[in-house]
């Protein structure tokens, strides 16, 4: 684990026991409100489609959530590095492995997590379970018992099944090597190829390079008894000696001597700088090696210059991450209602992946990672983040499918696949990756101001380990500690920095500021040393604007109205002044920011204006093209009312100020938004449903936002404070340690 991303056990298990316990919950997608609703959900409407099925088991995939519903299958006995702690213990690992599925191809996954270690046991549990799902996906099952249960499933089920320990690595590596190939001029026929590590991912990588064009003679695998080589007795089976080679080498060190590859699937440590120095020209070093490769890249580089490195982290660049694939994959084969997944259809998943690697990256993307993406040593394999993958991979392994007869129903319209595709995209995790991603370049020492409140201590603690700033926490010291303490963060204390006024030798000068600031508004120096003193809000806004932190964060323990006005007492955040709240709104795959829901009570037609430029703003920074749409109860003119009359006026204003972003309403929120029904007005300004909607007044707004959230299971962020000289953000009083990480995060973003 990267030092500047400490992760503790309490941060784990709270991450895995809040909310609510577990990672995923499922939600009904049909009505069921009403007695009619229920009679067609289960009896009697349900028996039609139940006799539909026994008549042509194919409409299974169209009554029934089968076709786009995947099982994520382990018994524990190889959880990720930890070795065989059962079925129990694997089933957070199962629960993620579900969630990534959801995440970033929506696909339906439920884990199962079978208490034997009986393969016979488990072939039989998982084939009586193929009437309920599209696809199997086997997860941290033990060599060789995962050979058998993957073959003999695959030879007696009709749907896919997928060992991904196997087969993700092995496709994400053959991704990554094609590239470098391509980098270094090789061509993998002609490349001599070295793995070590004879497990399930080392034996599937070769496989799967072997199928692609490496020839087998120039192929040598070893495990930790060195070189399989025929006539090899010593801890042999079957899956090994199908990749055993003649040759004279015997340990890794000699198999590494001129090879122009090195794939490692094995331990930290396994490959030294002589033997990197031993390798070809331009060697290419996949060291996959988990948590710690067998050769880091500043390793190999010291030794090297002319080295292509890949690890399996994500805090070096060419990390090979199965998340690149499996999800994928398996929208794909679902999508064709497939009934395996077959080489092609991995050979495809890498070729795609390769193809996507070479072309120009999405500002979106290179803005989530901080730093510019291109083509070449340190950009061989595309990031998990980049939004093309959920409508570039899955067609390329759908069109495999189809082309040897794997599908059940092939795709008719690939262009019409394609587009839905790309409407199943939930911008969420790459529009906050962008934003952490930008925090972390920062470094902001960002200001907590309420260290009574261990949300916000958690918070502090989380931004600090996760290598984004440095925290400093308004508060008493050995309030802060016993709080920690009592959250199993004591060690967390030391890394803190805790200010208040009882130890800052700023004091007067922030009495003296402030004096300056208000004596004219009724406030002597007296009432300024009490303010500074005792208002956490004061005293961190004041912190700010003399350098002694970049960015503050607050809101948590005060409603925002109050501590706007506490915020005021020292820098200018009015609507008089340009401050403007604008509040991302994320469900359901798309993103839509609201304004204003923090600043202007109630906005006039100018106001209303402002606050589409400050949303605009916002959204650009997100990496969205800004649409703009005036909201009402009335749409285009009608109903007439005076209340919307300054709705109909704002598009007016921003005509006349010449802005460079689309715009247009008054409209109601559902022509705003709905496509289809923007449609029956094809005089609307809008290229598509709009991502900003500006509301009549602060009230609206909030009670949106609040309604999203509590009935539509909303993400929310914000109100983003725009329009203010210093770096603050206000959070709510019911936000999470996420929330205020997320807010710190922004507010870090633009600290200076």
């Amino acid at each position: 684990m990267s030092g500047k991303n400490k992760i503790t056990r309490e941060e784990a298990l709270n991450y895995h026991l809040e909310p609510i316990p577990g990672k995923y919950e499922i939600t009904p997608t049909t009505p069921m409100t009403t007695q009619r609703d229920l009679s067609l959900a289960y009896s009697p409407g349900v028996a039609v489609p139940v006799e539909a099925i026994a008549e042509n088991p194919e409409t299974a995939y169209d009554y029934t959530v089968k076709g786009n519903m995947v099982a994520v299958i382990s018994n524990g006995s190889a959880i990720l590095g930890l070795g065989n702690l059962g079925a129990l213990a694997s089933k957070p690992v199962m629960e993620g492995k579900a969630v990534l599925f959801k995440k970033f191809a929506d696909v339906n996954a439920v884990d199962i997590e079978l208490d034997t270690m009986d393969a016979d046991e488990i072939i039989k549990a998982v084939k009586l379970m193929e009437p309920t799902f599209g696809g199997i996906n086997l997860e941290d099952i033990k060599a060789p018992e995962c050979f058998i249960i993957e073959q003999a499933l695959k030879e007696q089920m009709d749907i896919p099944v997928f060992h991904d320990d196997q087969h993700g690595t092995a496709v994400i590596c053959a991704a990554g090597l094609l590239n470098a190939l391509e980098i270094s001029g090789k061509k993998i026929e002609d490349c001599k190829i070295v793995l070590n590590g004879a497990g399930a991912a080392g034996i599937a990588c070769l496989e799967l390079i072997k199928a692609m064009g490496a020839r087998n003679e120039n192929c040598i695998m070893c495990d930790t008894k060195g070189v399989i080589y025929q006539g090899r007795t010593e801890g042999m089976n079957q899956w090994k000696s199908a990749h055993a080679v003649e040759t004279t080498a015997r340990t890794l060190e000699d198999a590494m001597k001129g090879a122009d590859v090195f794939l490692g699937v094995s331990a930290k440590g396994a490959v030294t700088q002589d033997m990197v120095k031993s390798m070809a020209d331009n060697p290419v070093i996949f060291a996959m090696a988990n948590p710690d490769p067998e050769i880091t890249p500043e390793e190999a580089h010291e030794v090297r210059e002319d080295a292509i490195v890949a690890t399996g982290r994500s805090d070096y660049p060419n990390q090979v991450n199965n998340v690149l694939g499996f999800p994928y994959l398996f929208r794909g084969a679902l999508d064709i209602h497939a009934r395996a997944i077959n080489d092609e259809m991995k050979i495809a998943c890498a070729e795609a992946l390769a193809k996507l690697a070479r072309e120009d990256v999405p500002d979106e993307v290179a803005m989530a990672y901080g730093r510019k993406l291109s083509f070449g040593r340190d950009y061989i394999i595309p990031t998990p983040f980049d939004p093309r993958l959920i409508h570039v991979i899955p067609p390329a392994v759908a069109k495999a499918g189809m082309d040897t007869g794997v599908a059940r129903r092939p795709i008719i319209d690939m262009d019409a696949y394609v587009h839905s595709l790309k409407a199943r995209m939930d911008p969420t995790a790459t529009i906050l990756q962008s934003i952490h991603a930008r925090a972390r370049k920062a470094q902001a020492r960002m200001i907590f101001a309420e260290g009574d409140d261990l949300r916000v201590l958690r918070a502090a603690v989380q931004y600090q380990r996760s290598g984004t700033g440095t925290s400093i926490v308004v508060g008493r010291e050995n309030d802060v500690r016993e709080k920690l303490e009592s959250a199993g963060l004591g060690d967390a204390f030391r890394e803190l920095t805790v200010v208040n006024a009882a130890n800052t030798k700023h004091l007067e000068t922030y009495r003296d500021f402030l004096y300056k600031r208000l004596q004219r508004k009724g406030v002597d120096r007296e009432d300024a040393y009490k303010m500074a003193a005792r208002d956490r809000h004061v005293f961190a806004a004041l912190m700010l604007v003399h350098g002694h932190g970049d960015a503050l964060v607050t809101g948590v323990t005060r409603k925002s109205a109050h501590v706007l006005e506490r915020i005021n007492k020292v820098v200018d955040a009015t609507a008089e002044s340009g401050a403007v709240g604008i509040t991302a709104v994320l469900n359901k795959g798309k993103i839509v920011l609201l304004g204003d829901t923090l600043v202007h009570e109630w906005p006039d037609e100018n106001d209303l204006a402002d606050i589409a430029t400050a949303g605009a703003e916002v959204a650009r920074s997100l990496g969205l093209d800004p649409r703009v749409a005036f909201c009402s109860f009335s749409t285009f003119g009608y109903p007439v009312s005076e209340r919307a009359q300054k709705m109909h006026v704002a598009p007016k204003v921003l005509d006349k100020r010449g802005v460079d972003f689309e715009y247009d309403g008054e409209m109601a929120v559902d022509v705003a938004l709905n496509a289809s029904v923007m449609k029956k007005y094809d005089f609307c300004r809008l290229s598509g449903p709009a991502n900003i909607l500006v509301m009549p007044a602060r009230h609206s707004a909030s009670i949106s936002i609040k309604l999203l959230q509590e009935m539509g299971g909303a993400t929310v962020i914000g109100p983003i404070l725009t329009g203010v000289e210093h770096p603050i953000q206000v959070c709510s009083t019911t936000a999470t340690v996420s929330d205020i990480v997320n807010m710190a995060a922004l507010a870090a973003c633009n600290a200076k």
